[in-house]
């Protein structure tokens, strides 16, 4: 098998990784806000390599590195990681939407609804931007998402944005990385 060892041949992918803030409890207990954000960088970049070189350095010297987190990695690695990004910040491209839950219709708190709602809005942004920069492919990339019916949501929410004409027919895959 021929692996590319460089940035030659490669397709230009748009990576977009989600994450959301605050919690889906509409309760008194919950939280004011519901945050999705996405952060998204096309591939080739040389961020790419410098991250990667950056991780094998940090395992090479004693620091077990399975991942970059920017919660709960340690001090000196997040730093380092966060000065890396600033360097490239040209290269990335962040969307937020941000809602406050108290405004919601009842109807629209269910995660059937919400999800599209949300995750279409802030995709449509977020893929427009990525294929006026050249992407000719998505890998779209998610929290683990613990509940099942909730990673359910977020595909299908996806899928059904992609279907329906909201995002434009291209290539993608949904991925649920730590």
């Amino acid at each position: 098998m021929n692996l590319p060892v460089g940035n030659e041949n490669v397709t230009r992918y748009a990576y977009i990784f989600l994450d959301e803030s605050g919690n889906f409890d509409f309760g008194s207990s919950g939280t004011r806000y519901l945050v999705l954000t996405s952060v998204s960088i096309l591939r080739p970049s040389p961020m790419w390599g410098r991250l990667d070189a950056y991780k094998y350095h940090c395992i090479q010297t004693g620091t077990d590195v399975e991942c970059f987190h920017c919660y709960h990695g340690r001090w000196p690695v997040r730093s380092a990681v966060f000065n890396l990004i600033a360097e490239h910040l040209d290269n990335i491209r962040i969307s937020c939407a941000v809602s406050e839950k108290e405004g919601f219709a009842p109807e629209m708190r269910e995660d059937k609804r919400l999800y599209p709602w949300m995750l279409g809005f802030l995709l449509r942004h977020a893929l427009s931007e990525e294929l006026a920069a050249g992407a000719e492919g998505i890998i779209v990339i998610t929290d683990t998402i613990p509940v099942n019916r909730r990673r359910r949501a977020v595909e299908k929410s996806i899928k059904q944005a992609v279907v329906s004409g909201q995002l434009p027919k291209v290539t993608y895959r949904i991925l649920h990385h730590q």
